[in-house]
């Protein structure tokens, strides 16, 4: 089965404009203290056609800003190409090029590379002669694999805790990893809006197995008590909300294809998933709506 597409735009996109101050922040603080962050304002995004490749290329954010009391724009443009690409700066160029030439302002381009390969990407375009520099093009960049997620557990900062799902981590690092950034969430006491966006952001980079999620628990349980209960409470929530969400799509599936047996079935196999993971008869029967008894034998 083909593994779902996963819309890298939108995502980013969602984090960035909700939390775009954070991001300045975190990886720009010398552009966020020239910035008056009480005008920001995000644009309708624009659409570029490469006229030599044929290639539609779309800038992913564009921030209406002010600097030093002067009008401004900011471009953030997420790659997701997981092959290098030499004309990257060219397009950036464009992108530049093109909004400068319809809003006349000062221009300040970033580019996020968030693939999982490693790269040694330009931030820069040249054209020149031996007599005489045409021209020298510079953009900022973040290249999120090449960050050492630990140097970023300390930041009290949302968008550091949603892109650790993206940084320098290894295979054998992952539930360090999310258990760092359920500590993180706690901290931040964000809104359960705000917390929903950056855990369907992690989750959706970072997934671990049903082994690794035990072992998460097993390593959670054995934290400062007032912080072990916070972080777990956060798990079983979403593992809750998770499961609703399975359940109803599984009557609703059941309901279009008239198969009762199969919406019985659906409920025992995620009653049984359930027992597996320690939740208690009372939970799974809120939940699922199976009878206690039912319950009971299932743990037999």
């Amino acid at each position: 089965m083909a593994k779902p597409r996963i819309d890298h735009d939108r995502l980013f996109k969602e984090l960035l404009s909700t939390f775009f101050e954070e991001f300045l922040l975190l990886f720009f603080p010398n552009v966020y203290e020239h910035i008056d962050v009480r005008h920001l304002s995000f644009l309708t995004e624009e659409l570029f056609t490469d006229v030599t490749a044929g290639e539609k290329h779309r800038v992913d954010l564009l921030v209406e800003t002010k600097m030093k009391g002067e009008e401004g724009l900011i471009i953030v443009h997420v790659e997701h190409q997981s092959y290098a690409q030499r004309t990257f700066p060219e397009r950036m160029f464009l992108y530049f090029s093109r909004l400068f030439q319809k809003h006349r302002r000062r221009i300040l381009p970033i580019a996020i590379f968030s693939y999982d390969e490693h790269h040694d990407e330009p931030s820069s375009l040249v054209v020149q002669f031996p007599f005489l520099t045409v021209l020298d093009f510079r953009f900022l960049t973040v290249e999120l694999r090449k960050l050492p997620w630990r140097a970023y557990i300390r930041h009290d900062n949302p968008v550091a805790a949603a892109l650790l799902s993206k940084m320098g981590y290894n295979e054998e690092e992952k539930v360090e990893v999310k258990k760092e950034f359920l500590r993180m969430l706690v901290r931040l006491e964000l809104d359960e809006a705000k917390q929903r966006l950056l855990f369907g952001f992690f989750e959706t980079y970072l997934r671990l197995s049903e082994e690794e999620e035990a072992k998460l628990r097993n390593e959670v349980s054995q934290m400062e008590t007032k912080e072990a209960k916070q972080v777990m409470e956060l798990i079983v929530s979403y593992e809750q909300r998770g499961m609703e969400k399975g359940i109803q799509q599984g009557v609703k599936q059941g309901m279009k294809q008239g198969r009762q047996k199969g919406i019985e079935e659906g409920k025992i196999d995620i009653a049984k998933k359930m027992l597996a993971k320690g939740y208690d008869v009372d939970t799974i029967h809120e939940l699922t709506g199976l009878p206690a008894e039912k319950i009971e034998q299932l743990k037999k």
